[in-house]
């Protein structure tokens, strides 16, 4: 399209990033893309680009000061998780949350449709207090927080799902779950990692379901929508992208969709 991109990561690390936002606001850039991030943290910086003359456009980022938000229907995606979730386990039982991430607005949508969703399924309960998944050491930290649940609560039935916003803390519940041969307790995340795609694809394993995200055309949409921009077109408040929702009996399906592996 003919631009010059500017990339910085960084690398999860809220003051690096806040950093490297100060530096792209002096820079001046013809417009900045910010991916992710907790909207407390952001926002701010988020607000001075836009009061220094730069259009702001977002990926994942539900901010006021962003004239575009390219996103997966996190909507959709909870609430198809969620009824994934309840038609598998029978529409009654415990189920076990990890919520540590609320201040990110995808994993704070998905978490909230799936409380909307199971209001209506009052046979399906929350295990209190819900896990905070963390991040680094995401799958090794997630595996120790289940596998002390499961010492809790060891009768078969007891529990019958995990459910996590993204799928890396699932990662780690399954090898949990599997380690302790607890295989009658799914789990449900969401993103496509291709490993936990893999998981959900083998008929043996804990992994019931993972709504995968298409982070490539997310991408190729927002930058189209900044060339639009630039071009003078007016861009809607938000971009929706599909996800698809791979079970047990679609996987292969959405493996082959995607051209993983």
């Amino acid at each position: 399209l003919g631009g010059e991109p500017i990339a910085v990561d960084a690398g999860r690390n809220d003051g690096k990033l806040i950093a490297q936002l100060q530096t792209l606001v002096a820079q001046k850039p013809d417009a900045l893309v910010q991916i992710l991030g907790t909207l407390s943290v952001i926002d701010p910086w988020l607000k001075k680009a836009r009061d220094a003359g730069i259009p702001v456009l977002t990926v994942d980022v539900g901010s006021t000061n962003s004239i575009n938000n390219t996103t997966s229907d996190n909507w959709g995606i909870g609430k198809d998780l969620a009824l994934q979730l309840v038609s598998d386990i029978g529409g009654e039982g415990n189920i076990v949350v990890f919520n540590g991430f609320y201040g990110v607005t995808p994993c704070a949508v998905r978490y909230d449709q799936l409380v909307n969703v199971i209001k209506y399924f009052p046979k399906v309960k929350i295990l209190q207090p819900e896990l905070r998944d963390v991040i680094p050491n995401t799958v090794q930290d997630a595996f120790a927080q289940i596998t002390a649940i499961l010492n809790k609560y060891p009768d078969k039935g007891s529990i019958k799902a995990v459910w996590s916003a993204w799928d890396i803390p699932q990662l780690g519940a399954t090898q949990a779950i599997a380690a302790a041969g607890r295989n009658e307790i799914r789990t449900y995340g969401v993103d496509g990692s291709p490993e936990v795609l893999q998981l959900v694809a083998d008929k043996n394993s804990p992994a019931g379901a993972d709504a995968a995200q298409q982070p490539a055309e997310i991408g190729r949409v927002a930058v189209r929508n900044v060339a639009q921009l630039l071009a003078g077109q007016t861009l809607p408040r938000e971009t929706y992208v599909p996800a698809l929702l791979a079970n047990k009996e679609n996987v292969s399906e959405i493996i082959k969709k995607l051209g993983i592996g």
